[in-house]
């Protein structure tokens, strides 16, 4: 069950396209004081319509089809207003740089650009939630633990989902709790249509005869873990045991996948390491200026199958033995990932791939599979260069041991090994070009 309704990102996706289409009409009739001809839409009909392609394009980059807190009223103005900003850089660049056309329309291309701001601010703040994505149905969590409450506390506390746990039974409080008077009394009073349940946990046993008999009254049973993983999009650590592995992952090779993968890898890297030539003399004097040499360094990272390979990074780190501390420039490099540009060679030559679990540290690897249950099923398959982890966790483990942290990033490793595609890779190829360009990589 996936509580973010995914036909609402096609109406929504529908809605942009018919837009934009919509303020290039009124332009054109502010502009020329008329109805536009059927010639005149003609004439731009091709060219824009290409552009408007490129602009939701650019509205999935900027996250404007997920869900969850970005579509949140008070972030909806300024999340639109920097993608388009975005949108007419493109569109300028179009115009004036391919002009196949034969039309350079200046003043038609800020007319539509406004009107296609304030039509898609409307649209988004004040028509879609009349179309009754936020109606949210009644329900009840069953289920124990922190990640119960953690998911109680989101569910209720954020209006984009289509669900509201009016009560939650905490099974660890089981002997304590009237299960007629507390639960029964109010699903049937109170209108509940769904119960997300934690079916795994051995102390629900008792509650089930009373809960088989509302599969009659139409009540919804959904897996609590489901719910979480569609919701946090990372896998539940409490979840995880043999079991789990044994039904959601496997080792056998994704044939298809796997090739695509590797042409993917093979020709962004090429392209993106030839092109990152460039800039390596300006990255050379400013690492020399700033902290003298060596301008590169060369690490031990662990690998597909626990192997280790060597990667090379420009250095960001001081080079005292004692103290080391991050450079003012490496400050920047990291920052930007420039430090990390060199490592697409290790692409080329099949040690990492573009999208998978960051590789770390042998020694640091060791320690986590001391700690961290299941650690190592991160080596199941190739590292990458950013992944799942890089691009949701807001707080990742950085130049040191982290073990908390550590766990959390291994929940969204595992649900990126568990749900791992080509369209996933891409979307996560995008959402870090996204972190770079607004300078936020971690």
């Amino acid at each position: 069950m996936n509580f973010f309704n995914k036909g609402e990102s096609i109406i929504l996706f529908l809605g942009d396209a018919g837009l934009f289409f919509l303020a290039l009409f009124v332009t054109l009739f502010v502009r020329y004081s008329s109805v536009p001809s059927a010639e005149l839409l003609a004439d731009h009909a091709i060219p824009f319509s290409i552009i408007f392609l490129i602009w939701v394009f650019v509205f999935f980059i900027a996250g404007l089809y997920e869900k969850h807190t970005l579509f949140l009223k008070s972030r909806i103005p300024s999340v639109i207003l920097r993608t388009q900003i975005a949108n007419s850089i493109i569109a300028v660049l179009f115009f004036y740089f391919v002009p196949y056309f034969g039309i350079t329309p200046k003043t038609n291309l800020f007319i539509d650009l406004f009107f296609s701001f304030v039509l898609i601010l409307l649209w988004r703040i004040y028509i879609v939630p009349l179309l009754g994505f936020r109606h949210r149905q009644q329900g009840l969590l069953i289920g124990s633990g922190d990640e119960m409450k953690e998911l109680n506390r989101e569910v209720n506390e954020n209006p984009r989902y289509n669900l509201k746990f009016i009560s939650s039974l905490d099974l660890d409080d089981i002997d304590a709790i009237d299960f007629k008077e507390e639960i029964l009394d109010r699903v049937y009073g109170e209108n509940v249509s769904t119960i997300v349940i934690d079916i795994r946990n051995e102390k629900v046993i008792p509650v089930l005869p009373h809960l088989y008999n509302l599969i009659f009254s139409k009540i919804r049973f959904v897996d609590k873990y489901r719910v979480y993983e569609d919701i946090f999009d990372r896998v539940p650590l409490s979840l995880i045991n043999y079991d789990w592995f044994i039904e959601n992952i496997s080792s056998s090779s994704h044939v298809a996948y796997d090739i695509l993968k590797r042409a993917m890898d093979m020709s962004a890297a090429f392209v993106l390491a030839v092109a990152s030539l460039v800039v390596y003399p300006f990255v050379m004097i400013g690492i020399a200026l700033d902290d003298g040499f060596p301008i590169f360094i060369k690490q031990e990272r662990v690998g597909k199958g626990g192997k280790t390979f060597s990667i090379v990074k420009f250095r960001t780190m001081t080079t005292e033995a004692v103290g080391q501390s991050v450079t003012k420039f490496g400050l920047f490099l990291r920052k930007t990932r420039i430090d990390e540009l060199p490592q697409l060679w290790n692409v080329l030559r099949g040690d990492i791939s573009l999208v998978g679990p960051r590789p770390e540290l042998p020694r640091w690897v060791k320690l986590y599979e001391e700690r961290i249950p299941y650690y190592n099923i991160r080596h199941l398959i190739k590292p990458g260069l950013s992944g799942w982890a890089q691009i949701h966790q807001e707080k990742p483990p950085k130049f040191d041991v982290g073990y908390d942290e550590t766990k959390i990033k291994l929940s969204y490793d595992l649900y990126y090994i568990k749900n791992r595609s080509f369209l996933l890779d891409v979307k996560i190829a995008l959402k870090t070009l996204k972190i770079l360009m607004m300078r936020s990589g971690v």
